[in-house]
């Protein structure tokens, strides 16, 4: 029962600590996610035709800040809000009020105030086809600031987690070896080595801990499969790498921290006499 206990209080440890160790590693990734999903808006001249609008959108994909760049013709663009809005602006209008664009996504590392700054002003060179270019430009910042704060935040968790980690599974190990205390005397007093004594307490801890790894991996697989399946995109933001990196931590900690903290138990009662035991 005492080791189902320290199994289960184990898991739910370490599976606290698998998703602060998944939210570190996946931060990047989602930052990455984010600023390549702003969207800059290279607005065309009417005088642009279809054929010379797509040119140029092939000559901007070829460019290195281009992750990917869209041709939005005018008539497209009219279908798409004329679904959005429910009803056709062309038709009180008299004329389609919309021009052809470039929908382009920049690769990650261009997406900065400075970087993108820049990039606009290179396409507003192009006077004759380009007539505007809009972007967030407020936003990105502000996506760049944040994301900087949540990293900042989950390594502060992450180290801290890590501690508390330890404390709990440490308390719980002591709990368990502590039940065993007169045991412990009995088999020195039949003139056991130290090493004899220990080596079951040390075998019980490397199977809980990896039982109690095996099930934490389980329940964070569990939330990750039900991520995939509800959450487009989330490929994106945790690929296998991550998975593999998180599932070794969790396995790490589980069967070091099991050791280390059953070692110092076993070895704090074996240095105590009889007398000791009863007092504590």
């Amino acid at each position: 029962m005492q080791a189902v206990t320290l199994c289960i209080s184990t898991t739910m440890v370490l599976t606290l600590l698998g998703l602060v160790v998944l939210s570190v590693l996946t931060t990047r990734n989602l930052s990455n996610y984010v600023k390549e999903n702003l969207t800059v808006t290279v607005m065309l001249g009417d005088s642009v035709t279809a054929k010379e609008g797509a040119a140029l959108g092939k000559r901007l994909q070829q460019q290195a800040y281009a992750k990917k760049v869209t041709y939005i013709s005018k008539e497209q663009a009219l279908k798409e809000q004329t679904k959005a809005m429910g009803s056709d602006p062309s038709e009180f209008l008299g004329v389609n009020p919309f021009v052809a664009t470039l929908e382009m996504n920049v690769n990650a590392d261009y997406a900065n105030a400075d970087s993108l700054r820049k990039i606009v002003k290179t396409l507003k060179k192009n006077r004759r086809q380009v007539t505007d270019v809009a972007y967030q430009e407020n936003l990105t910042e502000q996506v760049n600031t944040n994301l900087q704060r949540v990293s900042m935040v989950l390594l502060v968790l992450a180290a801290l987690l890590i501690v508390v980690c330890y404390s709990l599974i440490s308390n719980s190990v002591r709990l368990d070896v502590y039940s065993r205390r007169f045991s412990i005397h009995t088999m020195k007093l039949v003139g056991a080595s130290w090493a004899f004594i220990r080596k079951p307490f040390l075998n019980r801890a490397i199977g809980i801990g990896l039982v109690a790894s095996c099930l934490a991996c389980g329940v964070l697989g569990g939330v990750l499969y039900a991520l995939y399946y509800y959450q487009q995109g989330i490929e994106q933001v945790i690929s296998f790498v991550e998975l593999g990196i998180t599932a070794v931590a969790v396995f790490a900690a589980g069967f070091f921290i099991m050791l280390f903290c059953t070692l110092l138990s076993v070895n704090k009662f074996l240095r105590m006499t009889a007398g000791e035991l009863y007092k504590i």
